[in-house]
């Protein structure tokens, strides 16, 4: 990660070009797939968007979004605040299908944002990547892929390298590595965060970019691996 301190709304053309410039087989991917097309999702402060990932995290997204819409119907339709979430009681929260594990890593995440420790949106906005990781990480729940997603498709940051995503490393190791076209692919053929981190250095400062086209790599190769929702 960079220290996050560059222009949210970063210049794609600028990235592409540079990223073709310094690697020219991650160049002959982006010809391949195309413009990125990469759009920052909607405004949610970093509560209501660590909410959600909390929710749907380890199941299906028609489940997850079930269980999202019944708890936003149990508060009026509206999207539950840290108060309603620590205020709600075990069974209310048991009734829209949350988990004990989930409803505890919510009220954590509920009670960290109330004293300061996740920040509101104008402020994270300011943040360096490393303090946002180190902040959010405390939460119940929250780990380091959770955060470099938010980092990516909620903040736009522009030099995020997710080394245990499965989608990323399985395009890496598509684009990357010679493997054998007529075996299906398998974990066996993944490449190793270390030479991912290695080959990666030439990306700074637009490794989110990379990591996009990484994505799209997956279904040019008619293997999809989409990014998370």
């Amino acid at each position: 990660m960079t220290d996050g301190r560059r222009p949210v709304r970063y210049d794609a053309a600028l990235a592409i070009h540079e990223l073709t410039a310094a690697d020219p087989k991650l160049g002959a991917l982006i010809e391949r797939a195309g413009p990125y097309t990469l759009k920052l999702k909607s405004q949610h402060s970093p509560f209501e968007a660590l909410l959600e990932s909390i929710i749907y995290q380890q199941l299906h997204g028609k489940a997850a979004a079930a269980i999202l819409k019944r708890l936003l119907t149990l508060f009026g339709e509206i999207h539950p605040s840290p108060e309603h979430v620590l205020g709600a009681s075990d069974d209310m929260l048991r009734s829209v299908g949350l988990s004990a594990s989930k409803s505890k890593a919510l009220r954590d995440l509920a009670a960290k944002t109330l004293d300061g420790t996740v920040p509101t949106l104008t402020p994270i906005r300011r943040m360096p990547d490393t303090e946002i990781l180190d902040r959010l990480t405390q939460v119940r729940g929250i780990g380091p892929w959770t955060v470099e997603m938010l980092l990516i498709f909620r903040l736009g940051r522009p030099d995020v390298f997710p080394l245990t995503d499965y989608g990323v490393r399985k395009g890496f190791s598509l684009t990357f590595k010679k493997l054998p076209k007529s075996k299906p692919f398998d974990a066996t053929m993944l490449a190793k965060p270390a030479e991912m981190l290695r080959r990666s250095e030439k990306w700074r400062p637009w490794r989110s970019v990379a990591s996009w086209y990484l994505w799209r790599a997956c279904d040019l190769y008619g293997r999809p691996s989409p990014p998370p929702e």
